[in-house]
């Protein structure tokens, strides 16, 4: 798993991320509050990606050096535990900035700016800057009897570092996603309620023209929701998993174990670690199939940009 699985969900991560990236930094997103949190939620997934996944494969062929050199184990298990919650947080809220454009209450429409949604971010990455800030005291190389030899050097490094990411980086986020979903729904449903209503009242299109521009529900905003719903469901398959063998890992931690049960709890942890960057690396084939024409003429703009640019270089060499 960490030699070749690890190697695929590298490629298909980093050139997912990396092309969400060019897309939400384009002109047509750039004023949507929820696109700029998608915008930075794919620079932490890339984070991620290249500080997990890459030890994780090096480690498959014996060579990570996190295992061995300190000042390595520190530095890449601090920006892996800021990036991971950074990017679940920032979905978060991604889907309370579509609560709030969905609602029928205007003060909370009118919560959804730029200036709020940076706010936020900003909120965000601080917040797990400081809360992570043990793992630069915690995790040393070279240890045995654990998950990964880069770790947390003593029990109580252990403890801390399980709940903080059981409940900071994967359960808190994730039931708040689910949350904000569900009364998102709910709004949308109250909106079409709204819609068929004034549809009756005065024409089906002057109608639904009038009441999406009255709630702010453009079709940017459904496209987006749509995107987001789709990657909640993709975070509680992939991302799960690890917060329940994390918590698992804690509860236990002063049970004794046979080396039958430590390798069995290794392989879970490797296994449930693999899918929760998978997780880090699917947002962009997500956004793909679920982000509607938008989302796919900015890519397609992209495409055709390198395509243009390549050919005139190609035509200054010839």
């Amino acid at each position: 798993m960490s030699r070749y699985v690890l190697l695929f969900t590298f490629l298909f991560g980093i050139t997912g991320n990396v092309l969400n990236i060019f897309v939400f930094s384009q002109r047509s997103f750039r004023s949507n509050p929820c696109a700029i949190c998608f915008l930075y939620a794919s620079v932490a997934n890339l984070t991620a990606i290249l500080s997990g996944v890459t030890s994780r494969m090096l480690n498959g062929w014996s060579v990570d050096l996190t295992n061995t050199n300190r000042f390595i184990c520190k530095f890449r298990s601090y920006i892996l535990n800021v990036a991971r919650p950074i990017a679940f947080w920032l979905i978060l809220l991604a889907i309370i900035d579509r609560w709030l454009v969905s609602s029928t209450n205007i003060r909370y429409r009118q919560i959804s700016t730029m200036k709020n949604a940076v706010r936020s971010i900003i909120m965000v990455v601080i917040f797990a800057i400081i809360l992570f800030s043990h793992i630069i005291y915690c995790y040393e190389p070279n240890m045995i009897n654990t998950p990964l030899q880069c770790y947390g050097s003593t029990m109580a490094c252990q403890l801390v570092s399980g709940i903080l990411f059981t409940f900071v980086t994967i359960f808190i986020p994730v039931l708040l996603m689910l949350i904000f979903g569900l009364m998102t729904i709910n709004n949308i449903r109250h909106v079409k309620g709204r819609i068929q209503h004034v549809d009756i009242s005065i024409g089906e299109t002057q109608g639904l023209s009038q009441t999406r521009q009255r709630h702010g529900l453009k079709k940017m905003d459904y496209r987006m929701f749509i995107m987001l719903f789709a990657q909640i469901l993709l975070l509680f398959i992939f991302g799960l998993p690890l917060g329940i063998e994390k918590l698992y890992e804690t509860i236990t931690i002063n049970r004794s174990k046979t080396k039958s049960q430590i390798a069995i709890t290794n392989f879970v942890y490797n296994f449930v670690l693999l899918l929760n960057f998978l997780a880090n690396g699917m947002p962009f084939y997500i956004y793909t199939l679920f982000g509607g024409t938008e989302f796919r003429k900015a890519l397609f703009k992209i495409f055709s940009a390198v395509k243009h640019k390549i050919f005139n270089i190609g035509k200054i060499f010839h």
